[in-house]
């Protein structure tokens, strides 16, 4: 079914970004980074939660389309994308993209561990959360070659540097920063997976969403039966790709994220 949607949608435009679409995936998560830190900073810890959590959200927009070669750049533009997000996010990007790779290739299947918190409870993904962080980074220990155990080493090698002086300097407001993230990390495996994944199978592989002020406020990042299908178009283009699979093909079972 899949090969057949990829023929009749054209999408192949979609991957080109321009100038002023570069600039927004490239640099779309730093006034939310900037705000967060400024509240806290001040001590407005409450108000700047909802800023550290969307700039986690765009932060994870950013880097997924790092994973698909989507931000318009230089591949070693690309790499500095992965592994400054991996000191700000508290986690080893790299890993997230080796076990996220394989998630598309094994898709809901014994070898996509990524995908295993899709098939539990709602409580069960919340609760799977550190196991889910932990299990990303053993699997690309174990699975990946060289060149990603050599990025993950050296992420978070970068991660317990950042970490270490943060908290021998105490700066207090990067020290929320580093457990709001963490708490962020903890909860990927609800909000990034079984979210998008969870009562689908090999018919419906991933969730979608067509309501625009949900869309709006999620940053488009729950356009996921899309991503599936075509994962080379950018988050930006996603609303227009949407809006062609709608009109080819109405008939096309998609299940609401939320």
């Amino acid at each position: 079914m899949t090969a057949d949607i990829t023929r009749r949608i054209a999408w192949k435009d979609l991957t080109r970004l321009s100038i002023r679409e570069m600039l927004i995936e490239n640099n779309i998560s730093i006034p939310w980074a900037l705000a967060s830190w400024v509240l806290a900073y001040y001590g407005y810890y409450v108000l700047a939660l909802p800023f550290s959590g969307l700039f986690f959200l765009t932060a994870l927009r950013q880097v997924h389309n790092g994973f698909h070669q989507s931000l318009g750049t230089h591949k070693k533009l690309t790499w500095l994308t992965l592994f400054l997000n991996s000191i700000l996010m508290m986690a080893s990007i790299h890993a997230v993209k080796y076990n996220h790779i394989r998630h598309h290739k094994y898709c809901l299947s014994e070898e996509d561990y990524e995908g295993k918190s899709a098939g539990m409870s709602a409580w069960g993904a919340i609760l799977y959360g550190p196991k889910h962080m932990w299990l990303i980074h053993r699997i690309t220990w174990q699975l990946g070659n060289k060149k990603y155990r050599r990025n993950m080493l050296l992420e978070l090698a970068a991660i317990a540097l950042f970490t270490g002086m943060v908290f021998y300097f105490q700066v207090y407001f990067l020290v929320y920063h580093i457990i709001v993230m963490v708490v962020g990390e903890f909860l990927m495996a609800f909000f990034a997976v079984w979210s998008v994944h969870h009562d689908c199978d090999h018919h419906t592989i991933a969730r979608t969403q067509r309501s625009g002020w949900k869309n709006k406020i999620t940053f488009s990042m729950f356009y996921h039966l899309e991503h599936h299908l075509f994962p080379a178009v950018p988050t930006i283009k996603l609303p227009e790709l949407s809006r062609r699979i709608d009109d080819a093909m109405p008939e096309l079972e998609k299940k609401n994220t939320f």
